[in-house]
């Protein structure tokens, strides 16, 4: 797939903005669904987006083994191939019995569902579970607290700053 340069309204698309104390909830949901599914043995995420719910998550349920996996598939405005970037650890592999059965993958989002993909052919017994799902990604995810639809731009909390919004009567969206 070739590189696509996003506009400002196709990267927007549904703007859902979340702020620090939502996803911190948001994580803590999702560590509830989580706590009867496990006990896991290792945490993998999937970085860079995985990395905060991955450490909640790693807190609320005491599992102390937390690895990455470095998938890089688009940026702000580009979306282009897959690339790993970091391969999971031969230690935590080992924890897994090799397929990652009683491993835990954490990210923030499943949108098109191609990292998401690509980390489960790594491990096709571990347990998937994000933030928020869009539909197309959706089916590869165990466990996820919040579906928006797939025109939807999330804007997460370490990716925004804030600022002035003006009111909605001034063509604010």
């Amino acid at each position: 797939m070739a590189d696509k340069t996003l506009s400002a309204e196709e990267r927007a698309g549904r703007a859902f903005p979340v702020s620090w104390d939502q996803f911190h909830r948001d994580c803590r949901a999702l560590t509830w669904r989580l706590n009867e599914a496990g006990p896991f043995a290792a945490i993998i995420a999937i970085t860079r987006g995985g990395l905060v719910p991955a450490a909640i998550v790693a807190r609320e349920l005491g599992v102390r083994v937390i690895d990455t996996v470095g998938v890089a598939s688009y940026d702000h405005t580009r979306q282009g191939e897959l690339n790993v970037l970091k391969a999971i650890s031969e230690d935590t592999l080992k924890l897994g019995s090799g397929t990652g059965k009683g491993l835990l993958i954490v990210d923030d989002l499943v949108d098109t569902g191609k990292t998401a993909q690509l980390v489960r052919e790594m491990l096709p017994d571990a347990h998937f579970a994000t933030v928020y799902a869009k539909p197309k990604g959706r089916p590869l995810v165990d466990t996820f607290i919040t579906e928006v639809s797939q025109d939807t731009w999330i804007f997460f909390p370490w990716d925004t700053a804030l600022s002035f919004a003006p009111p909605l009567r001034d063509g604010a969206a």
